[in-house]
């Protein structure tokens, strides 16, 4: 008998608040250790935070427990079992899903198709129920609040709405444990609302979040537990109760601090860029960029900022020659360049380092040398062959200025952290000796270290007077980065404010607005 009274063989056992324990694991590559004995618990029906800079071993723990790899040592206990996994099917079979944070879709196929690639729904086990798979992925973009077609091709949508697509195929699954590493990288502060109302959702159904970001006021906003992670090791681990932005950071990068801003130090009288009028039409509605003027100096820092959809991207590939419909004229150094390609751009010193560094910045199957290397390869050819010497000793200089960890530019890029990843296509644009260089948010899913590296080098090369023109989505980063703060939405430039007189509430109200009128030395708006 119990001490109720009630015979104990009737008192229904507690389940196991940790739905997994990932005990010990070590995973090593050739040439580095990305865990070192590392033990993770996952907690049910709660959100498991997992933090750390790029390299300390993030993904690298969510991919074996995926079941994209498997450690070297160390095991996974689930539900007290222990277990072990043959590929990402194997773990879905399990309960385990993972939304990447390197977008893992088909552009060729449509919303529908990506989200039930693989597992379709089927009429008696013979055929696919198309209706059915429709009707569903329609079910889940309402529920995430989110009006996509489901007939719509996955590359003809912009990469934040590839997001939400990501996420609906996770949570058709219906997983156990839902991985979610960087999910909001790409996403407005409206649709992270969405995603935090459906994890709430999830955590009352009993479903085990494993949330890695570097947004570290979300950590804080919806961590039930927090684990940090330092150089490949378990650094901390408390109640999200406990844990603090100052504290994470600490526990993140130790003693070591990011880099302060520093005032600009070059000035110039003319403008070394100059956009007047630039227009990308849109069939059948307004257009993607609106009659777009601007002027960026010599050694200037311009931030861009806007929500999902204002135009920034489109912005920044009609400057670099993307677009062959755009209208307008683009002036660099004096010199007309609206009707060159994209190689001749390069040439007269014009860069745009892109948003999506997986499918646009990067080669997977080159090196890390490689990748460095090739938009500048005519810089090498000699007597008709690319000297090698010549180009590694540049890619080696590349790898040192800009603390590239890896310990060969022989590596596979593929094997770097987001951070390093980042580098990589920093430095190859940098290899062009740019005069103007366009960032399309260069820290998207990287850490706080790496952010501040990547902003101590846009620095560095403003105080060498290169002109520095980024688009980004973090208020306190386009305010802490620039001289010169620009705001666009719906296509239009609706505030051209120095950066010293910007405030999150000016820089928000001008994001959702559409006519932009000067006014001293900010602008003031109309309603839309």
């Amino acid at each position: 008998m119990s001490a109720t009274g009630v015979p104990a063989s009737s008192i229904a056992p507690v389940p196991d608040p940790v739905v997994l324990r990932a005990q010990n694991i070590t995973k090593r590559f050739p040439g580095t250790t990305a865990l070192a004995d590392v033990s993770f618990d996952v907690y049910r029906g709660a959100v498991n935070a997992l933090v750390g800079e790029n390299g300390a071993g993030k993904s690298t723990l969510m991919k074996i427990l995926a079941g994209v790899i498997e450690p070297t040592s160390g095991r996974i206990m689930l539900e007290g079992q222990e277990v072990s996994f043959q590929s990402v099917h194997d773990a879905a079979s399990k309960g385990i899903g993972i939304v990447f944070q390197e977008l893992n879709l088909c552009p060729n196929l449509s919303v529908t198709e990506n989200i039930f690639l693989g597992r379709f729904l089927t009429r008696n086990g013979v055929e696919i129920d198309r209706q059915r798979q429709h009707s569903r992925a329609r079910e889940l973009m309402q529920r995430l609040e989110h009006e996509i077609d489901p007939d719509t091709l996955v590359g003809d949508l912009p990469i934040g709405e590839q997001q939400i697509v990501e996420i609906a195929k996770a949570l058709s699954e219906d997983a156990r444990i839902l991985i979610m590493d960087e999910p909001t990288s790409a996403l407005s502060a409206a649709e992270v609302e969405i995603l935090f109302s459906v994890i709430q959702e999830l955590k009352k159904s009993g479903v085990a979040i494993i949330y890695i970001s570097h947004r570290l006021e979300e950590v804080i906003r919806i961590g039930d537990y927090v684990t940090v992670l330092r150089d490949a090791r378990l650094q901390a681990k408390v109640p999200g109760a406990e844990a603090s932005v100052p504290w994470i950071i600490g526990q993140m990068l130790g003693n070591a601090e990011p880099p302060k801003r520093r005032p600009r130090k070059f000035t110039a009288d003319a403008p070394v860029f100059t956009v007047r009028h630039l227009t990308l039409p849109r069939p059948g509605g307004a257009p993607l960029v609106d009659d777009v003027s601007l002027a960026i100096e010599p050694g200037e820092i311009v931030g861009i900022y806007g929500l999902l959809g204002a135009g920034r991207s489109e912005l920044f590939e009609c400057l670099f020659g993307l677009r062959a419909e755009v209208r307008g004229s683009v002036q660099l150094a004096e010199r007309d360049i609206s009707m060159l390609s994209v190689a001749a751009r390069i040439r007269h010193g014009l860069f745009l380092v892109p948003e999506d560094r997986q499918r646009e910045g990067l080669v997977p199957n080159l090196t890390v040398g490689k990748n460095l290397s090739l938009a500048t390869l005519a810089r090498f050819v000699r007597f008709g062959s690319i000297d090698r010497a010549h180009e590694r000793s540049e890619v080696l200089r590349m790898i040192r200025s800009l603390q590239i960890k890896v310990d060969t530019p022989d590596r596979e890029i593929t094997a770097l952290s987001g951070g390093n990843q980042q580098k990589v296509v920093a430095g190859k644009s940098l290899l062009t000796n740019p005069k103007v260089l366009l960032l399309d948010e260069p820290t998207r899913g990287i850490d706080i270290g790496a952010k501040a590296e990547m902003f101590s080098i846009m620095r560095e090369l403003s105080d060498q007077g290169v002109a520095v023109a980024f688009a980004s989505s973090e208020l306190k980063e386009v305010i802490g980065a620039s001289d010169r703060i620009l705001v666009m939405s719906r296509g239009q430039i609706t505030l051209d404010i120095d950066a010293a007189e910007a405030t999150d509430e000016m820089l928000v109200k001008a994001s959702t607005k559409q006519i932009a009128v000067k006014s001293g030395s900010a602008r003031s708006f109309e309603e839309s």
